[in-house]
């Protein structure tokens, strides 16, 4: 027998809302900037703390496969230690380029190594 919560007035129970973590926030702003030709290949994320400031690294790596994906990898390396990210809670302290490695042939590859770090704003 199924109980029939319609007859209480009630409703089903909503699913939780899961929020996205702030790794998963920076990969979907990473991917907005790298452009839709772009493949995140690896998130790796480690605790970093000084005195003052608590936070986490993020290393990222980023394929870019073909010539017009190459050409978005070249914008993106280009552009990225000047992004103004906007991510709430935290604020993107270093991001820069570590390892960018590109093969023509048979077919253009470039593989980005990116790393940043970011500070927590909120206690």
């Amino acid at each position: 027998m199924l109980l029939d919560l319609s007859l209480f007035g009630t409703t089903e129970p909503k699913a939780p809302r899961v929020r996205p973590t702030m790794g998963e926030r920076l990969a979907a702003a990473i991917a907005r900037l790298a452009g839709e030709r772009a493949q995140i290949v690896r998130h790796a994320e480690t605790p970093w703390a000084s005195v003052t400031f608590s936070g986490a690294r993020h290393s990222l790596v980023l394929r870019f496969e073909g010539w017009e994906a190459c050409d978005d990898g070249e914008a993106f390396i280009a552009e990225l230690p000047e992004h103004e990210f906007t991510l709430p809670g935290v604020l993107v302290a270093d991001a820069a380029v570590v390892r960018n490695d590109q093969v023509l042939l048979p077919e253009p590859v470039l593989e980005v190594e990116i790393e940043l770090l970011l500070l927590n704003t909120r206690d």
